[in-house]
């Protein structure tokens, strides 16, 4: 039975795992604190974290690390995230990828879901838009199995 938190959202941390094991989502933010407020949040869902600081690292993380989702910014320093978001669709197509931005555009969303991104969420995020999220994640990694 799934019980009710202080914020009346329900503990789905049983349901964040894909086969038996924690979700791996790698959240990339050049902002360091907002990387650390995204771990602590995905950790209460059961999630594995890991992190990159820009596109360039999060391709190659996403390379060597194979993750079940990526959270990624956009605006960042030495690859941003719709250059990084176009080199990870190519090589896993099927990984869901979840563009955040605090300077979303319409124009700017529009070609992140054209590139293949899952969804899109405007910073500052909230609980709900993350559990969400997750939750697609964990659905669309689950059938890529």
């Amino acid at each position: 039975m799934e019980e009710s938190n202080e914020m009346g959202l329900e503990n789905t941390t049983e349901k964040m795992d894909l086969n038996g094991r924690p979700l791996r989502i790698l959240v990339t933010d050049d902002s360091k604190l907002l990387r650390k407020k995204l771990r602590v949040e995905l950790e209460t869902f059961g999630c594995e974290v890991l992190e990159a600081e820009n596109g360039k690292e999060a391709v190659m993380k996403t390379l060597q690390d194979r993750p079940d989702g990526v959270f990624l910014d956009i605006v960042m320093p030495e690859v941003g995230g719709i250059e990084a978001l176009r080199v990870i669709k190519e090589v896993s197509p099927e990984l869901p990828v979840i563009m955040l931005s605090s300077a979303g555009t319409p124009q700017k969303l529009m070609e992140t879901l054209k590139l293949g991104a899952l969804d899109f969420i405007q910073k500052p995020y909230t609980s709900v838009q993350i559990r969400k999220a997750i939750e697609s994640m964990r659905k669309k990694a689950a059938s890529n199995e």
